[in-house]
């Protein structure tokens, strides 16, 4: 059936870009299993002090005790549901903000700047004033995480929309397309890469910005283990969290590229 739908010369192309993705597969986790290797070894030969580097065999022993107290799946769980949470709002409220901004040019003239500007201003300086707002619970956290991720969607979302072609508009404007027709139909769909793209982005910003409020006030979390395991000088502890930070970030991370993958196949 394969050899009657695609040339002999489709079929090896094909199959050349199977081999060169098994390729960088092998390649990614060779080069994991070698930097794990190296580390445990220079740590196992005392070649530098593993209290200070850790040492596979250590951070695994760590999330081994934390999961014999029972502990690990708890802070495992407060981290992601408030990660999960900011990266939702800030994802749907920076993009509605975007797209108000694009359909008003002069609010989106008199707003931006004051946007440049919250986009630069370190989020963390505003730790004190959020425990006042929102005290020292799990809404502080959230709401520094919103805060770190609103406005990279809104600047990105904007410049997608921003990007569409002027020549279109033009032409669905002289056949009497209204602006919501113009929105719907041209802007939103011109610009699902760079909401693929945004999203990419966002997933960073939503972990740094729930770790950031588990750092200024928190109870419980990854972010909390880290402090915790610093101030006590458990770096194996504190190891272990980022390690499992890592996977937790990699796995929402690949979530999207599958996104990207389906809108992609569905719309081309």
């Amino acid at each position: 059936m394969k050899n009657e739908t695609y040339s002999r010369e489709h079929l090896l192309y094909l199959r050349g870009r199977r081999r060169s993705r098994i390729a960088v597969w092998c390649a990614r986790v060779g080069l994991l299993v070698i930097f794990l290797s190296v580390w445990e070894l220079i740590a196992a030969f005392q070649l530098v002090d593993p209290f200070i580097i850790s040492s596979p065999s250590r951070i695994w022993k760590a999330i081994v005790d934390l999961y014999r107290n029972g502990t690990l799946f708890y802070h495992i769980g407060t981290t992601l549901w408030e990660t999960l949470l900011g990266f939702a709002v800030a994802v749907v409220a920076g993009t509605i903000i975007a797209l108000l901004l694009w359909w008003s040019d002069t609010v989106r003239k008199v707003l931006e700047p004051y946007i440049v500007v919250l986009n630069s201003l370190p989020k963390i300086a505003l730790g004190p004033v959020i425990i006042v707002w929102f005290g020292t619970g799990a809404k502080a956290i959230v709401f520094m995480t919103i805060l770190v991720g609103i406005i990279v969607v809104i600047l990105n979302m904007l410049a997608g929309f921003l990007a569409t072609d002027k020549n279109k508009m033009l032409l669905l404007r002289s056949m009497g397309a209204t602006k919501f027709q113009i929105l719907r139909k041209l802007v939103i769909p011109s610009a699902l890469p760079a909401f693929i793209s945004m999203l990419k982005i966002s997933v960073g910003m939503a972990w740094i910005g729930s770790i950031m409020g588990e750092y200024i006030v928190s109870k419980a979390g990854l972010g909390y283990l880290i402090v915790y395991g610093g101030q006590v000088f458990k770096l194996d502890l504190v190891m272990a969290a980022t390690f499992i930070l890592c996977i937790l970030a990699a796995a929402m991370y690949f979530m999207v590229v599958l996104l990207e993958k389906i809108v992609i196949k569905r719309t081309y």
